[in-house]
């Protein structure tokens, strides 16, 4: 008999946080493609552990993950376990957008943002604006160019597409469906993200 799941919708645009629990699985879909969703992580009741693009990327000798690496935390402690992904291409170097970003860069005030969503519900654990973690930008379409400058264009994703992801620790988990709409980033439509916390596995087609 199947376990019991939970549903989190993020609509266009806004941020939602949500706790896991070690051992049970995030499933972050893509509902109508081509969308980036900014994620992050802390250790539930141990807010200055966090999920760290920056030591991933030393521990993996690579910018980017695959199905099964590991994610780690600031610590060096594993936090997420890969196991599934149907598009395999996400960024961990761009901070997350925030309220300087749309009035310095294109001269637009309260634009909503992705720091600001993720603080939204990060503010109750004990999580200052200033140190909300950098995310990994899931689905985000971020390449690394032949003269080594980063790019950030339209993801490849598709509607449905998804990663799973085991948590390895207690965590409370940040969600940002990435607002950005005045250039590329998420092909100029700011859609929904959904996510799925699940005891059982889900089943990988």
């Amino acid at each position: 008999m199947s376990s019991p799941t939970t549903h989190v919708h993020v609509p266009a645009g806004h941020g939602r946080t949500f706790e896991v629990r070690r051992g049970q699985f995030i499933t972050v879909i893509d509902r109508d493609g081509q969308q980036a969703a900014d994620f992050v992580a802390i250790v539930n009741g141990q807010a200055n552990e966090y999920l760290s693009p920056t030591h991933t990327r030393r521990r993996l000798d690579s910018l980017f993950f695959s199905v099964g690496d590991c994610l780690y935390s600031n610590a060096d402690e594993a936090l997420l376990h890969v196991l599934h992904d149907t598009v395999g291409v996400h960024d961990a170097n761009v901070p997350a957008c925030d309220c300087t970003r749309f009035s310095v860069d294109f001269g637009v005030d309260g634009h909503r943002n992705c720091l600001d969503n993720m603080h939204d519900g990060l503010r109750e654990y004990g999580v200052s604006a200033v140190n909300v973690p950098e995310p990994f930008n899931l689905f985000q379409n971020g390449p690394v160019t032949a003269d080594c400058r980063m790019q950030v264009t339209d993801p490849i994703s598709k509607a449905g597409d998804r990663v799973v992801f085991r948590a390895l620790k207690d965590l409370v988990c940040a969600v940002s469906s990435c607002p950005q709409d005045i250039i590329p980033g998420n092909g100029l439509l700011v859609t929904p993200i959904d996510i799925v916390i699940s005891d059982d596995q889900p089943p990988f087609a």
